[in-house]
């Protein structure tokens, strides 16, 4: 069994670690759609968003908006509130509106808490819910004409 390094420390931590990632894997399939509700926006931002935007939400500019600073600075125009939840990675999610509301909330004030306005209001579950049934086809003719191209940030 030593020749396969099976009785290594390091075999037995790997081996401990899997276990565990499959028992909370299992757990959260076992709860389904609860598990979703149940998530902090952090896990629900890292399970939803950062596929595309990264763990700690750079993004991949232009394709991929990063999540710093410039979504601070769009706080301040009202139509900009909207376009955050209509872009179609939030508004066809598989979030709800109270979650998606707090994993928008979570990246202004994680990401951009020195840009945003200094009488930046939370968005609203309501808000939320209402904004993302307009669906954006074209996200960047919409920056463009409310806010600036990419690049102007």
């Amino acid at each position: 069994m030593r020749a396969w390094g099976i009785s290594s420390p390091r075999w037995h931590a790997s081996n401990i670690g899997k276990k565990i990632t499959l028992a909370v894997l299992a757990l959260l399939f076992a709860l389904g759609p609860m598990a979703a509700s149940a998530a902090s926006p952090r896990i629900n931002y890292l399970l939803h968003c950062s596929g595309c935007h990264l763990p700690g939400g750079e993004g991949a500019p232009p394709n991929v908006p990063t999540m710093h600073d410039v979504l601070g600075r769009m706080m301040a125009v009202p139509q900009m509130r909207s376009y955050l939840v209509r872009v179609p990675g939030s508004a066809q999610s598989a979030l709800s509106d109270t979650d998606l509301t707090a994993v928008v909330n979570w990246v202004l004030t994680e990401f951009n808490a020195k840009t945003l306005p200094a009488d930046f209001e939370p968005l609203t579950r309501d808000e939320v819910a209402t904004a993302r049934k307009s669906i954006l086809a074209d996200p960047l003719k919409y920056r463009i004409q409310h806010w600036r191209n990419y690049g102007e940030d």
